[in-house]
Parts: structure tokens; sequence; C-alpha cells
């Protein structure tokens, strides 16, 4: 990957609705070369997909939790069949299995305390082979991912 690959996925990460050719003139090549070099990333696996980042408190999750999540084991059998768990959860909104005091750190946003209670009752605490909740309330988000920084 060379300076200009890495200006077009900076240049896409802040806005991956600019034209290719507003993104050719960004970084300094022809319209036709921008778009094989986006092919190229996507072919790659380094452009996973292209998203909307919406406004979860607009759309009425005014509350959002992080949750550690310690399992009764940690067998592959057991790490397997929960990861498939919290995959079909659309409740769940990030998974990651974790280095640390937990096993798995899960994200999750609700309209209220009382969706909350009834996503933990019937979602987190049903999903298999839980054996410890730790639940902590986000009070603000001092800084939301927006993309990768730029590496030299």
């Amino acid at each position: 990957m060379d300076t200009i690959d890495k200006n077009l996925l900076l240049a896409l990460q802040s806005d991956c609705r600019r034209s290719i050719a507003n993104l050719s003139t960004a970084v300094g090549l022809s319209p036709s070369a921008t778009h094989r070099r986006i092919g190229m990333l996507e072919k790659a696996g380094v452009i996973e997909g292209y998203h909307a980042r919406l406004n979860g408190q607009k759309l009425g999750y005014q509350i959002e939790f992080f949750v550690e999540i310690s399992l009764e084991s940690q067998s592959e059998r057991v790490l397997a069949a929960f990861e498939k768990a919290a995959l079909a959860r659309p409740q769940i909104l990030e998974c990651y299995l974790m280095t640390g005091n937990a096993d798995y750190l899960l994200k999750v946003a609700a309209e209220n305390t009382r969706e909350y209670e009834r996503i933990y009752r019937r979602t987190i605490a049903a999903l298999p082979h839980v054996a410890k909740i730790h639940s902590s309330l986000v009070m603000k988000a001092v800084k939301r991912w927006k993309g990768y920084p730029a590496r030299d």
C-alpha cells in the first residue's frame, strides 16, 4: 500500500459518499485509476464495506451499556456457542473476545432502563454458558470511533 492508497482510504473513511471525481482530485489520480485502486482495496479486503453512521439517540436509543461477560469455561465449544448466539442477537451491537477479567465485551443500546432490563434478562442472561455479567452505563461518549488514523 502506497501513499496514494493511504490518502484514498482516509478520504473514503471521512466520507464514503464522495464521487470518484472528487476522490481522484483529492489523491491526484485520474478517475479511472482511482476507481481501479478502490476495486483493488475492496478485493484485498482492506475496504470491508460502506456504511451510514447513525445517531442512536435520534433513533430513540437513549442509553448505551458496555457489558462484560465471563463464561463457565473457555473451551472452543463454549466460545463457539456463545459467539454464534451473540451474532444472532440484533440487540448486541458489538461483541469482542477479550483478554483480562472478562471473556467478552458487548455493546448494547436501549431506549430506557426498563428496555435494558428486558434485554439483560431475555438476551444477555439467556446467552449460552454465561457465568457472570457486569454492566457499565455509558454516561457520555467523549470520542466515538470515526476511522483508523493515518500511518506513515
